[in-house]
């Protein structure tokens, strides 16, 4: 049993509205820990002063440059003593997390155990940054705490200017939208940074994110340096039985309040079964035997909205892969940045398409170690020296995609250019015969 708890009336109230509180979950951990007793006195005293006091250090495990965030008090007596002692010191231990985030419930007890042992028993699944977040450990715990983990098969993840800890979704192992392997990029990429990881070099951090589709249920556009969202580069496809099914149970009026009508380009119309396109670009199913839905595909900018509303009668087209966006991140030195586009499409069915996307992820970070400010992120980078400079940097030819928004431009106009692409490499061709 552990010491009595402080008293605590601002933590007090945090329990009293209708929802879950974290201080419901600290006080049942301080039922067993006198660490968790002191935390929660550390945190009413910072709630009373509306002051933080954790600073940091330098706390590690052997032969790892980073992966543990140090964090000791700053609350003393006119002594020097920790006023709270027990909890003067809360280290955080980042743990990299299987793509996919795939556990079963032994490794979770495991996790559990030794946390128990070495820690506080606080746990996030997940931070931010993707890892797992072990927190709260004294300094003598955390290189037994790591060699625990280690030994269930686990490793540090990213801290400080370092590649750091990738993400990626549930994907192929369970979501009918998925575009490409999603856990075996992940790894390939993971394999190739882990020392980068481990050992931070970089100006500031790197994050890659890997969506199987643009719904991008890891937020990788508004948070991944490198951002690699699955989509497709044909036809959408389409099921007439569950396309029928669909329109019986929602009808007319919900087709097109919130099918046709929420699609950002107007690429869907319904038309009657015998006007329907059968252009090459045209996708179409038949809602009943008069009327059709038609998706003209050249106006796709792929949103997934529609596919979302009718899963299964839509569905993302066959030739799947990636597009790759780089400088996406939050506030930092400029506002929030979203990944602009710099590979438009990218096929990752095998193992030489993911070393083409190692080698791509390569030349970047070499380019953002060598050309970022210190503090800065890539997006920043990007937006310092233009565009253009880092697409040259990085060997790569400008395309009318990366265009950020080409529909609000009224002085770009992309019709034609496959035509001049053609063309210019026809050129390069005989010149280079």
């Amino acid at each position: 049993m552990a010491k009595p708890l402080y008293p605590t009336p601002m933590l007090d109230e945090l329990e009293s509205g209708p929802w879950p509180s974290f201080v419901t979950g600290l006080k049942r951990l301080a039922n067993d820990k006198d660490y968790m007793v002191d935390l929660l006195g550390q945190l009413e005293t910072s709630y009373k002063t509306r002051k933080g006091y954790w600073k940091g250090g330098t706390v590690g495990v052997i032969g790892y440059g980073g992966g543990v965030i140090p964090r000791f008090t700053e609350l003393k007596d006119a002594e020097g003593k920790p006023i709270f002692k027990d909890a003067a010191e809360f280290h955080t231990l980042r743990i990299m997390p299987p793509p996919g985030m795939h556990y079963d419930t032994d490794v979770l007890r495991k996790m559990c155990d030794i946390w128990e042992t070495h820690g506080s028993g606080l746990i996030a699944f997940h931070g931010q940054s993707g890892d797992i977040m072990f927190q709260g450990a004294k300094t003598e715990n955390v290189q037994p705490a790591f060699d625990a983990l280690n030994d269930l098969g686990f490793d540090l993840g990213g801290a400080g200017p370092a590649v750091r800890t990738s993400m990626s979704c549930v994907g192929a192992a369970r979501c009918e939208q998925s575009c490409y392997d999603e856990a075996s990029a992940h790894r390939a990429v993971l394999n190739n940074f882990l020392d980068d990881i481990h050992r931070p070099s970089l100006p500031y951090k790197f994050k890659f994110k890997f969506s199987g589709c643009p719904n991008d249920c890891m937020n990788s556009i508004q948070r991944a340096d490198m951002a690699v969202i699955g989509t497709w580069r044909d036809n959408i496809r389409t099921d007439e039985a569950l396309a029928r099914k669909w329109f019986v149970k929602h009808g007319m009026n919900e087709l097109v309040n919130d099918v046709v009508a929420r699609c950002p380009t107007k690429a869907i119309q319904i038309k009657d079964v015998g006007a329907v396109s059968t252009a090459a670009s045209i996708s179409s199913v038949s809602l009943n035997d008069t009327q059709a839905l038609e998706i003209d595909n050249r106006d796709c900018v792929r949103c997934m909205h529609c596919i979302n509303v009718m899963t299964g009668a839509l569905a993302p087209g066959q030739d799947k892969g990636a597009t790759i966006l780089v400088g996406g991140k939050r506030t930092l030195k400029i506002g929030d940045l979203m990944g602009t586009v710099v590979v438009p499409f990218i096929k990752l069915a095998t193992d030489e398409d993911r070393e083409q996307l190692v080698e791509l992820a390569q030349k970047i970070i070499d380019f953002f170690a060598e050309n970022a400010l210190e503090h800065e992120r890539t997006g920043e980078m990007i937006e310092r020296i233009g565009l253009v400079n880092f697409l040259e940097g990085i060997e790569l030819d400008i395309d009318p995609n990366m265009v950020s928004a080409p529909r609000t431009n009224p002085y770009v106009r992309t019709d034609g250019w496959d035509e001049e692409v053609a063309r210019i490499e026809a050129k390069k061709q005989k010149q280079a015969a």
